[in-house]
């Protein structure tokens, strides 16, 4: 699983239609300059922190055949879990 900020909104007028309908955002991946698009079913917004799991595990999310999704938004990150000593 990754740690992420949401940048972005990717839009698309055409799509496969093996790819469920639904929003893809661009992400930033947290102390990393790498940036990916995620399926976001949650409903995230611009500057959120989200945790995207890659891979067959975003992909086996989905019901049926499985899309060609390999990045899945699966939680919103309310705020940084602090250490105690």
């Amino acid at each position: 699983m990754l740690k992420a900020t949401v940048i972005g909104r990717v839009w698309s007028t055409k799509r496969l239609d093996d790819v469920p309908a639904g929003p893809v955002l661009e992400v930033q991946i947290e102390d990393s300059s790498s940036r990916l698009l995620a399926f976001d079913p949650l409903g995230c917004g611009d500057g959120e922190k989200v945790i995207i799991a890659t891979g067959s595990v975003a992909a086996g999310w989905f019901k049926g055949k499985a899309p060609p999704i390999d990045a899945l938004i699966i939680g919103s990150i309310d705020e940084a879990a602090t250490k105690t000593s």
